[in-house]
Formats: structure tokens, sequence, C-alpha cells
């Protein structure tokens, strides 16, 4: 910038000079020359302080476009997320309709609380809800979801309470396959699926039967559903069916559950 005000300045200098000379000249015939020799360096002058001006004219512009630009994207970022708290206050909204559902079906006493975390450990599949003593809740309690059986409390505090999911290694629920009755244990594996095993092979089971509680571990209440059989094998030398059962519940997602505090029923209102 400092090199074009410079240039401009010796520019016009030099026009200034040139034609105080043509005018001293021009009675002598030199007018002439003097406009033809001036001419180009005003012509070079006036492109060069018109460009300057342009210049300094867009730079301004942009200077405030950008700034306009700016104060927009920061609108838009705050509209956005306007936008996702409503949608997770839309699907929060919908959650809770479904538990406020669900808990109609269940004559039992129930508590909603929230998952507030998970064990990050992969041998162990327990979660962290924000329900304890002081909320109803104590140790053997079951963990209900609309879909279905979710976990049972082991550890209390005054506020907070951990549920082991059922499918962890060392959770056990006594169960029905739906459709013939016939009894088994259903045993966690992974974070995906369950065993039901004990069941006899003279039972007869389907890939698809469904899987409910049967209430007589003293945990849960009967008829509450625990999942689906996904696969079924038998072997010739065992005794028992050989069965994967997926959970309904998500545990990926689980976010809000109800903690059944009042064991004293172990009926369920049919839901189906």
């Amino acid at each position: 910038m400092v090199i074009i005000v410079g240039v401009i300045v010796l520019i016009a200098v030099n026009i200034i000079v040139l034609s105080l000379n043509a005018r001293r000249y021009s009675t002598l015939g030199l007018g002439r020359f003097a406009v033809s020799f001036t001419a180009p360096f005003q012509e070079l002058a006036t492109r060069t302080m018109r460009f300057s001006r342009e210049v300094w004219r867009d730079y301004f512009y942009l200077v405030g476009v950008a700034r306009e630009n700016h104060g927009l994207r920061g609108r838009l970022d705050q509209a956005a997320e306007k936008n996702n708290q409503w949608r997770e206050t839309e699907l929060a909204n919908a959650r809770l309709r479904d538990l406020l559902n669900f808990q109609k079906t269940i004559i039992e006493q129930v508590v909603a609380a929230e998952v507030i975390s998970r064990d990050p450990s992969a041998w162990f599949k327990t979660v962290i809800i924000d329900k304890g003593r002081a909320d109803g809740v104590a140790k053997g309690l079951p963990v209900v979801m609309p879909r279905g059986i979710a976990g049972q409390v082991i550890e209390v505090s005054s506020h907070y309470s951990k549920v082991m999911l059922i499918i962890d290694r060392n959770s056990a629920v006594d169960a029905l396959v739906q459709r013939t009755r016939a009894r088994g244990i259903v045993k966690g594996e992974s974070a995906s699926w369950c065993r039901l095993q004990y069941v006899l092979r003279k039972n007869d089971v389907h890939i698809g039967d469904t899987i409910v509680s049967s209430g007589l571990d003293g945990v849960y209440p009967k008829g509450l559903r625990i999942g689906r059989v996904s696969e079924l094998v038998d072997h010739d030398a065992e005794i028992f069916h050989e069965i994967t059962v997926v959970p309904f519940v998500d545990f990926e997602k689980l976010e809000e559950v109800l903690v059944v505090v009042d064991r004293r029923k172990h009926d369920i209102a049919s839901r189906r």
C-alpha cells in the first residue's frame, strides 16, 4: 500500500510539473508536445487511483461481508442447537410416554429412573441409575422396560443404584417358552444375546418363540417378556436344547427404566 501511494504521489508531481511547463511553453509551440508527453502519465495516474479506490472499497466491503457471514453462522449454529434440543426433548417425551403406558399394565408399584453411566468393562454389563434408597429402591429389585426385562438392582446408595443387565454373565432369569410353557434359565452371554439353558429336548421349542419370565425366581414378575429364540441346536449326546435368545430390550439405547419396588404381586396385566 505504501509503494502504491508513493507511485501515485510521484506521478502526480510529474504531471503538475509537466503541466506548468506546458503552460509556460505553449506560446513557443511546445503545448502539443507537453500534452502528448503528459497524457500517458495522467491516464496511468487516473487508472491507478481508480484501482486503489476500488480495492479499498472492496476490502471494506469484504470485511463487512465476513462479519455478516460470521454473525449468520453464529445464528445458524444456535438455531441448529435449538433444533437438536427440541428433537432430543421430543424423543425423550416419546420414551417417557412408552414408559407411562407400560407402567399402567403392571400391577406392582414402579419408580422411573434414568441411566446416567455404564460400566466400561467388557466383562460386566451394568449401568448406574439416578434412583436409590431414598426413592424406595432396594437390592434385588427387578428393572424393566416397555419392551421387556432389563436387569436387576445389585447395589444401592442413597440416591443411586447399580443394575446388572440380563446380558451380564452373572445374570439368571427363570423363564418359560410362552407358546409351550417349557421352562428354563436365561443366562447372559454377550452384549446382544443370551442362552436359554436346561430346556429338555422333549419340549417343543421353535425359532421365533417368545421367552417370558416365569415368576418362580422371586425376582421378576411373571409374564414379562425377555426375548425371542434366534437359534436352536440339538446334539445327539445332549439331553437339553442349545437355545440362543435375543433380548427384546436394546441395551445399547438404554436411557430410561422402571424399577419394580413392590414385588408382593407376581402377575402382569395382559398386553397382548
